[in-house]
């Protein structure tokens, strides 16, 4: 786990690790998902895991998870931080342009017709269950961005931009958790140690319910829902980074759990990646990974787009600086 000898370049290394991270543990979990526990396992019984087409998806694509991620860090990079209408309207034109997947409640939200600022909550209001894990899974890319901003500035965004998908406020603390414990890696700490702090600062409604899944005696058989609802989801996630000891076996124990794999292990992949690095995504998944961006044309990312839009969320100021002197 990372100590306090941190240097820039680790920092550096780190918040791609958490964005690259994200994406593969998203690409390599896909084939299994809604497949029974045990499926990685039984697939790699040596443990080294590899990308493989399976479940409509092809070897090393990334799912609408990761393209969700992708267009959360361009709108923060092009509209210079939080912009919730324009990020609802990205969402819009994406779900419009056909993803191969795509969650019925984020449909739900982004096809109904209604604003960005009463979408989510009518259908919260209507449905009365809106704690998906749809808002943990594109966290990677916003809780790098929004990293300096200490405890309080980063898990006041990750519920803003939860909210435009997701009416249900634990979805919303969930995901500002996720941001600051991905933020606590990145300033070369231990997010498991972080953890008693950041359920601090969560809403109190709603933390004693997070406390009992982030709880150090927490495992996965434990859930009390699936693993696409999110206290399990990023429960499982932090278990998975708890008992194992490095990204490639983080990952592969998230996707052993089955059922939500790719989501489960893209938050898994975010954690794991801030704490382990860059260097440590086995180069045989960061190879094969491509992103396809429905509603953009031909557009796909693979690792070194990834890796760039990581470098300018951890500096955005500098991207700044660029525009503004190019135009003068």
């Amino acid at each position: 786990m990372p100590g306090d000898d941190r240097t820039p370049t680790d920092r550096t290394e780190r918040a791609i690790g958490a964005v690259v991270g994200s994406a593969v543990g998203d690409a390599l979990g896909a084939p299994f998902e809604f497949g029974e526990p045990g499926g990685y396992t039984t697939r790699f019984p040596d443990g080294r895991g590899e990308m493989h087409a399976g479940g409509g998806w092809d070897l090393g694509e990334a799912t609408d998870d990761t393209q969700m991620a992708v267009l959360t860090a361009r709108s923060l990079l092009e509209r210079g931080g939080l912009d919730l209408p324009d990020l609802f309207r990205r969402f819009q034109r994406w779900a419009a342009g056909d993803p191969k997947d795509i969650g019925l409640q984020t449909e739900d939200v982004l096809t109904g017709g209604l604003p960005w600022d009463r979408a989510a909550a009518a259908h919260f209001e209507t449905h009365a269950r809106a704690a998906g894990n749809g808002s943990l899974m594109r966290a990677a890319p916003s809780a790098v961005y929004f990293a300096g901003h200490g405890r309080t500035g980063t898990m006041d965004a990750a519920r803003r931009l939860a909210a435009l998908t997701h009416g249900d406020p634990a979805a919303w603390e969930g995901t500002a958790l996720l941001h600051d414990l991905i933020r606590t890696a990145l300033d070369g700490h231990d997010p498991r140690a972080a953890v008693p702090d950041a359920l601090a600062a969560v809403h109190p409604e709603h933390r004693d319910r997070w406390a009992v899944v982030l709880a150090p005696d927490w495992h996965p058989g434990l859930a009390t829902e699936f693993n696409g609802a999110v206290w399990p989801c990023l429960g499982s996630a932090l278990w998975a980074l708890r008992t194992t000891g490095s990204y490639a076996a983080a990952v592969g124990a998230a996707i052993d759990l089955g059922g939500d794999t790719d989501t489960v292990a893209a938050v898994t992949g975010a954690l794991a990646g801030a704490v382990h690095g860059m260097q440590a995504i086995p180069e045989r998944w960061t190879r094969p990974l491509h992103v396809p961006l429905p509603g953009h044309g031909d557009t796909v990312l693979r690792t070194p787009e990834l890796t760039a839009l990581a470098q300018q969320l951890l500096h955005p100021g500098a991207r700044e600086a660029r525009r503004g002197g190019s135009g003068a």
